[in-house]
């Protein structure tokens, strides 16, 4: 492997070490001084426009990617600065552990049959308005949650940072964050974040599906099945609202031997979604199996990642 590809591919071994170990930085963490100052620009340039929020979007996800590009330029002729950097940025943007950490916790929440508090822990995991969900519909949010954010948080930074390094990284977690934040389709956010929810759509493309495709490979370390996987992504990866959530969701249903999918709630906006998969409702201890499959997933991308670094 020529020198350029190894300090790629040791970076991303190195930030993925880091995450396993430490997960989340617990003060200053990047991501969250990011959303702040994208809250920021956001104030001052809403508009209820589709060009604004396209301007909006360019503005924050262009400057992350350009810095990213000034540090690969900068150490383009010091493999340590590049590796350090590469590593320090794949941690960064990284969510496995604290991803792992969450599904733990809500199945303890659900187990000890403490609702209300699985309903505040929710907020950690996703948006969605968690006010009236009992147990099942709690535990359903959970997992989907676990599956989607798989892909968003770990499948798909590692393969962008494996193909585009430092601003790839960098860039990757902009958008995504973006769309976390103006993304929804909410009456203020309906056409300014609609660049950031497309943007965001189109970056996930590639790496979602690669995110099904490993899952069903990893779904007997879970004790499932790779075939019962495979089956259910190709019949039901379609079948949700968004073009990427529903791939690793759908794999993850046929995986872990569940039915997903329903009706959902955010910010008051009603989304019905399609069933995803033949299985049985989830249960808390599908959560934990969940987090197992998600580990194993995070592996296998980080394998791909290693072998495809440039």
């Amino acid at each position: 492997m020529p020198l350029r590809q190894a300090v790629t591919a040791a970076g991303l071994i190195t930030g993925f070490a880091a995450d396993t170990l430490f997960g989340d930085p617990r003060r200053g963490h990047p991501v969250a001084l990011f959303g702040t100052a994208a809250a920021a620009v956001e104030r001052r340039l809403w508009a209820d426009s589709k060009p604004r929020g396209a301007a909006y979007a360019a503005l924050c996800a262009g400057t992350v990617t350009g810095l990213g590009l000034a540090a690969q330029a900068a150490t383009r002729r010091r493999p340590f600065a590049r590796f350090a950097l590469t590593a320090a940025s794949t941690w960064v943007v990284l969510g496995g552990r604290g991803l792992a950490t969450e599904g733990r916790e809500m199945a303890r929440l659900l187990d000890a049959g403490d609702v209300p508090a699985a309903r505040q822990r929710l907020s950690h995991l996703c948006a969605r308005d968690a006010t009236d969900l009992d147990s099942a519909e709690l535990t359903r949010a959970a997992t989907e949650s676990i599956a989607e954010n798989t892909s968003d948080a770990v499948v798909a930074p590692l393969l962008w940072g494996a193909v585009a390094g430092i601003p790839g990284l960098l860039g990757y977690r902009a958008l995504n964050t973006l769309d976390a934040m103006v993304g929804y389709r909410s009456p203020r956010h309906r056409n300014f974040g609609w660049a950031s929810a497309r943007a965001d759509d189109l970056v996930n493309l590639l790496p979602s599906r690669a995110g099904a495709v490993l899952t069903a490979a990893c779904a007997p370390l879970a004790g499932g099945r790779a075939r019962a996987s495979w089956k259910a992504w190709r019949r039901y990866g379609a079948l949700h609202p968004s073009p990427n959530a529903g791939q690793v969701e759908a794999a993850f249903a046929g995986a872990l031997d569940l039915r997903l999918g329903g009706t959902n709630s955010y910010g008051g906006e009603v989304e019905r979604r399609g069933t995803l998969g033949d299985g049985r409702a989830p249960e808390p201890v599908d959560l934990r199996r969940a987090v197992r499959l998600s580990r194993a997933v995070g592996v296998a991308a980080l394998a791909v990642a290693v072998a495809v670094a440039r």
